[in-house]
């Protein structure tokens, strides 16, 4: 199983097209974001991860994502189990709560069992 790509987004909806195929509508897809407040905050920013199984795999697989501010762990780890047909596509939510003392440079690192990690950037900037 392999991750295709992984956004922060703040919606999606997925629905059938003509034939019985199916789209994934995104919006609201960020790489940033101003809080409202003054530091520190918390943030639960939505980061989905879109993956594909190749007809050769069993399509059970676990997906890591852990988060970095700077270059420095935030100790901020979810691991969940992932379930997608051989030879189709799917995708994973997942929602961190994560604590932000500064404007900062934040890393979404995500990966299948022990695969390359792909990296996904959110810049917290100053309110």
């Amino acid at each position: 199983m392999e991750i295709i790509t992984a956004l922060f987004l703040e919606h999606f909806e997925m629905r059938q097209a003509e034939g019985g195929s199916a789209r994934l509508d995104l919006s609201g897809v960020h790489f940033s974001l101003t809080p409202q407040e003054a530091f520190p905050i918390t943030i639960q920013p939505h980061l989905m991860v879109l993956l594909r199984c190749p007809e050769t795999h069993q399509g059970l697989a676990a997906l890591e994502v852990t988060f970095e501010a700077d270059g420095k762990s935030m100790d901020v780890r979810n691991v969940q189990p992932v379930t997608v047909e051989p030879g189709k596509f799917g995708y994973n939510l997942v929602q961190a709560t994560l604590e932000v003392a500064q404007p900062s440079g934040i890393e979404a690192h995500c990966r299948i069992d022990n695969g390359p990690v792909t990296k996904v950037p959110l810049t917290i900037l100053a309110p």
